[in-house]
């Protein structure tokens, strides 16, 4: 292994991203002990003091653990902070299990409908314009990269429509996620631009200031695409 030539900060990263993607990938299970302080800081040729606090980000997550006899050890993932964006970041890079995808799917359908509706009540014109801006970049989306790029858009100026904080920076949280759903969706699909019908349809609702067909046309996008995901799973 080269020696690592970078500031603290980027090198605290690293191990941070090293440490965090072997165990979210299932390279280090569970249960594992790592290594001792020393060790572990010479195997990754950076200081103890820099490792200390990359150990305290991943402890901080809930991805690791110290005990006084047995030393650091991976702990369970139902103690992972799963909507932590970096923990997201390396479930999603590590090819999502049809799990994680179900589970994806299912936040959405209890979170994006009852958006959609807040959004048809209280959106402003200025949020309503954004959403539209998304759509028309979606339907002339050259490309699966640009299409998914506008699609997260969408989703995020619909969560913004809500004028509710909470479920706006929501978004934040679940941007990863929801970008890597999007390309899988639209990668499965013979036609990328198939779920465009579903959201010009949630568009007009909310132009139009019905929640509840704004709700419905959501959780059609949504049932939609859990299916066609399904179909291309079988193909």
């Amino acid at each position: 292994m080269a020696p690592k030539m970078a500031n603290s900060r980027s090198l605290h990263g690293q191990v941070v991203e090293e440490i965090g993607e072997s165990i979210v990938s299932g390279v280090l299970r569970p249960g594992d002990p790592l290594p001792g302080e020393a060790q572990l800081a010479a195997q990754m040729q950076v200081s103890r003091t820099i490792l200390r606090e990359a150990l305290k980000v991943l402890a901080a997550k809930g991805l690791i653990e110290t005990r006084q006899k047995t030393g650091m050890r991976v702990r369970d993932a139902r103690f992972w902070n799963h909507l932590d964006p970096q923990v997201l970041s390396w479930r999603c890079a590590s090819m999502p299990t049809e799990d994680f995808v179900s589970k994806l799917v299912e936040m959405r359908a209890i979170i994006e409908p009852a958006a959609c509706m807040a959004a048809a009540r209280r959106r402003e014109p200025g949020q309503l314009e954004a959403i539209g801006e998304a759509l028309d970049a979606m339907e002339t989306a050259p490309d699966l990269d640009a299409w998914a790029e506008a699609d997260l858009r969408f989703h995020e100026a619909v969560l913004a429509a809500t004028n509710n904080e909470l479920l706006s920076s929501l978004f934040a949280v679940i941007e990863t996620a929801l970008a890597t759903f999007f390309v899988m969706s639209a990668r499965t699909a013979k036609n990328f631009k198939y779920s465009l019908p579903q959201h010009r349809a949630v568009y007009e609702a909310i132009r139009r200031r019905r929640p509840n067909e704004a709700a419905g046309a959501m959780r059609s996008m949504i049932d939609d695409s859990r299916a066609n995901m399904r179909k291309g799973k079988r193909t």
